[in-house]
């Protein structure tokens, strides 16, 4: 069989990868989106007013007129989606007249993780109230008002790291000292356990597959990130073949289903440092139904933590030993970790950052489908840590 062009991929390409990979039906329909807009153009950078017309028309559908936009300026952070934050005066529900900031994120032509705004947008309206999250307001599911499709939800504020501190891109080198340690990594857990807890079955979530207790969620994770593989590797890897294949091998069935964030970490959370509290939880966009042991294990990701002062002791995420992280979870959710199973998710983690930096990240800089093609390939050094600790969980587990 002759080698794909992926650059310019094929209709007759694309099912077969859908039939070899069977995914959710959201998520199969954005990956397959993505592939067929993949030989179009590139990205090409968008003028702040086309934002603001954009936003202009899906208000007046959303809300009517009476509406003033005031102050709009692009928002830094983040690899994967273009953000835009200003401030809208309109006829609230229940409010009034009123001014509120904020944000519009939208896709640029591929991003470094492809994912439905749809599903993000009913994550973050499922979790208002329970969690703190910024508040979803209206959504552009299919780009009928953009150049792509987008959300519009509040700005929150906050920071992602102590303001004085210097830390890498993507919460990576983050370094919570003293009372901001103890009180955050409190609320890191709490939330967690929170999200976990969470009855998905009575929210609006139409955008996401309802798996069976079993590994049929497991599976979906599964065939979602090699077809992701398949679509943008640049070149085999041997490591990523062994590593799916243990994956098929040893999936463990899920005791209980839950929601989980998929991206949960520093970085990925704002708070206010007069009070050390957490303000929002952020980046829901890889969001699903699965097993709590994934988001357990994605927090112990290598680069998310630290040594701790004493130089001896790893820190979870900057906060807390494996040992406490353990016991803290546990007493938080009242829910077992079975440390057998986040070894299995810290190898299926480790596959997915190789896809995102390996595979995705290359093609999409390389392609000039991003609008920051230079911070996505400067993310693609990242891989060979990821293969060292992919490398190292295999030969932990087998």
């Amino acid at each position: 069989m002759d080698k794909p062009d992926k650059n310019h991929p094929t209709a007759e390409w694309i099912e077969e990868l859908r039939e070899r990979f069977p995914c959710e039906t959201e998520i199969d329909r954005v990956l397959t989106r993505k592939l067929l807009r993949r030989s179009g153009p590139g990205y090409s950078p968008v003028a702040l007013d086309t934002l603001v017309q954009g936003l202009e028309a899906l208000l007046r559908v959303e809300i009517g007129e009476g509406f003033e936009i005031a102050e709009p300026r692009w928002l830094t952070g983040g690899a994967s989606k273009l953000q835009m934050a200003f401030h809208l005066t309109w006829n609230q529900p229940g409010v009034g007249r009123t001014t509120s900031p904020m944000v519009l994120r939208m896709e640029p032509s591929e991003a470094i993780v492809e994912t439905s705004r749809l599903r993000e947008f009913q994550l973050i309206k499922a979790f208002e109230g329970h969690v703190p999250i910024p508040r979803a307001h209206w959504i552009d599911a299919d780009g009928k008002f953009f150049p792509y499709p987008a959300i519009v939800y509040g700005f929150v504020q906050g920071v992602a790291k102590p303001s004085q501190a210097a830390s890498g891109v993507t919460g990576i080198g983050i370094k919570f000292r003293g009372d901001a340690r103890e009180a955050l990594g409190a609320q890191f857990i709490d939330h967690l356990a929170c999200i976990h807890l969470f009855d998905w079955t009575k929210a609006d979530l139409g955008a996401f597959d309802k798996p069976e207790l079993g590994t049929e969620a497991v599976e979906w994770q599964l065939n979602w990130w090699e077809r992701v593989w398949e679509e943008d590797s640049h070149q085999d890897a041997p490591l990523m073949r062994l590593a799916m294949a243990w994956l098929r091998l040893n999936m463990p069935p899920i005791d209980r289903i839950s929601v989980v964030h998929g991206d949960y970490r520093p970085g990925n959370f704002l708070y206010t440092e007069h009070d050390n509290k957490m303000s929002a939880l952020l980046d829901w966009e890889l969001g699903h139904l699965g097993d709590r042991h994934e988001d357990i294990a994605y927090a112990m990701i290598g680069w998310y933590g630290h040594m701790a002062d004493d130089a001896a002791t790893y820190l979870i995420s900057g906060f807390l030993p494996e040992s406490e992280y353990f016991k803290a979870y546990e007493k938080a959710s009242g829910l077992s970790i079975n440390p057998k199973t986040v070894d299995y998710y810290r190898v299926l983690n480790a596959y997915k950052v190789g896809v995102i930096v390996n595979a995705t990240g290359y093609r999409i800089a390389d392609a000039r489908k991003t609008h920051q093609d230079v911070l996505v390939a400067w993310l693609i050094g990242i891989n060979a840590i990821a293969m060292t600790e992919l490398r190292d969980m295999l030969e932990k587990v087998m």
